[in-house]
């Protein structure tokens, strides 16, 4: 008997469901194997992390204001999948989006304060839609490789970002990053240590879920990403829709980085490439580029973060929650084959021939 993948005629949906859930519980075994290897206990730690996520009111807090930036950066990487186009640089454009709303707090002040934030958030979405639209250009009109230049630019604006809170923007007497945002100009908190970014989050989720399934725009980046020649022949622009669709993704991105920082870091400062784009790239994948489920998965993933603290007072180190969110990518890529193949058994040659 011989085993192939075999192109599925449909999509299917029922492997669209089933292949997040089973590489969600896969990864908690290699996570287990790998504690094992640590001599730690898999159930004790599992449940340190999830008393450490969920453990309190305070604790619940801490890992729904997590999940807003995971979320949208989740979001921005799922509409430039959508496309085919393989975004690796949401964390660029989430810095891009800090430097953006750090560059008004600080140096706008001919601006009324309560202008600063909202003037503010829409400079922070400019800047990461901007800096995603230049792999964009690059790959519409000259098909340079997007993995390769998304990627290369998250190194170029990390650096500019240490150049900026190390030097050029650095706060007065030695404090290390840029200066505090004016106390009026902070995203308010609704619940502890929840921010009003979540209201934000959420109406984006509903926003997107109705541009991308509900209109012609769309269908379009739908169709361009299932089968660009298909979508030539109906006579939809490529080269547009992707420059368009990076502008969407990094102002997406770009949302991230300047609700993050009026609402929690409240300047621009070492430690802003926190990972949240990369992250967004598991949560775009098992989401299966569904913005509602997205919201899902940002609460796990962020729940690995905030429970990864505990892991400290158990002698591991808290990087442990990262090595789990890795171990999370590898079944699902593997799994993701099974959505658009299926395994078939047949007969060979030899075995057929008596």
């Amino acid at each position: 008997m011989r085993t192939h993948l075999q192109k599925r005629d449909n999509r299917s949906m029922r492997m669209t469901i089933l292949v997040p859930i089973i590489s969600l519980l896969v990864s908690f075994l290699l996570g287990a194997l790998v504690l094992l290897l640590s001599k730690a206990n898999p159930l004790v730690t599992y449940q340190a992390m999830l008393k450490g996520a969920f453990g309190s009111q305070t604790k619940i807090q801490y890992t729904i204001a997590k999940a807003v930036p995971l979320l949208l950066c989740g979001l921005a990487v799922g509409v430039a999948f959508r496309l085919k186009f393989w975004n690796i640089g949401a964390e660029g454009q989430y810095i891009a989006g800090v430097i953006g709303i750090t560059w008004v707090m600080q140096f706008w002040t001919f601006l009324p304060v309560w202008l600063l934030l909202p003037i503010g958030m829409v400079v922070g979405v400019a800047c990461g839609a901007l800096w995603a639209a230049i792999p964009g250009f690059l790959k519409a009109q000259w098909s340079v490789d997007e993995t390769l230049t998304t990627l290369m630019m998250n190194y170029i604006i990390i650096g500019y970002a240490e150049y900026l809170y190390i030097n050029a923007w650095k706060a007065p007497r030695g404090n290390m990053g840029t200066i505090l945002y004016p106390e009026a100009a902070w995203l308010p908190r609704i619940w502890g240590r929840v921010h009003a970014g979540v209201y934000f989050a959420l109406a984006l989720v509903v926003v997107l879920y109705f541009i991308l399934y509900k209109t012609r725009w769309g269908f379009e980046l739908n169709m361009i990403g299932k089968n660009r020649r298909a979508a030539q022949c109906q006579g939809v622009c490529i080269k547009r829709n992707i420059v368009l669709g990076m502008l969407l993704s990094g102002a997406i991105a770009g949302l991230a980085g300047a609700i993050d920082s009026a609402a929690v870091t409240h300047q621009l400062t070492k430690g802003v490439n926190s990972g949240y784009g990369f992250t967004g790239i598991i949560i775009a994948w098992m989401s299966a580029l569904n913005p509602f489920v997205s919201i899902l998965v940002a609460l796990i993933m962020a729940a690995l973060e905030t429970g990864s603290d505990a892991l400290q007072i158990m002698k591991l180190p808290s990087a442990m929650g990262e090595v789990m969110q890795g171990l999370i990518l590898i079944p699902l890529l593997a799994g993701s084959v099974f959505i658009d193949y299926r395994l078939v058994s047949r007969a060979s040659h030899t075995e057929a021939t008596p």
